[in-house]
């Protein structure tokens, strides 16, 4: 399973990459679509669908995603896909850096496209403090 990290903010999305290579070294393909053409804040559909074809090694791929606009510049990067690889592109609903961490590890058990997807999702739950 891949990953792409879709964050306004390349050192955002660095910054998660740099948390997972530390944990779990680069086992996974792990892409990062972050921020504009011309190195501002924003997200790019295009940049997003380039890394989504660059990880996908046939068993899907997981994207999370930082703030409600990325969902929409996912989605379209889905859309231009084309099948198989379209229904094997999934948005995560889970919070960045966590969701991330977890799909990395995860992914890197060999766990399938929907367990990797699961468990990231189940990192919205965490708590901080008990």
């Amino acid at each position: 399973v891949g990953i792409v990290l879709v964050s306004h903010s390349r050192k955002i999305a660095e910054g998660a990459l740099e948390l997972i290579l530390q944990m779990i070294g680069d086992k996974v393909k792990i892409g990062i679509a972050a921020g504009t053409s011309d190195n501002r804040l924003g997200t790019d559909a295009l940049l997003i669908e380039e890394k989504i074809r660059e990880v996908n090694d046939g068993d899907g791929t997981l994207i999370l995603v930082d703030l409600g606009s990325a969902i929409m510049s996912a989605e379209m990067a889905i859309e231009n896909l084309e099948k198989p690889m379209k229904s094997a592109a999934l948005i995560v609903d889970a919070p960045f850096v966590e969701g991330a961490i977890v799909a990395a590890i995860e992914a890197s058990l060999g766990k399938s496209l929907e367990e990797v997807k699961q468990m990231a999702e189940n990192t919205r739950g965490m708590r901080k403090i008990a």
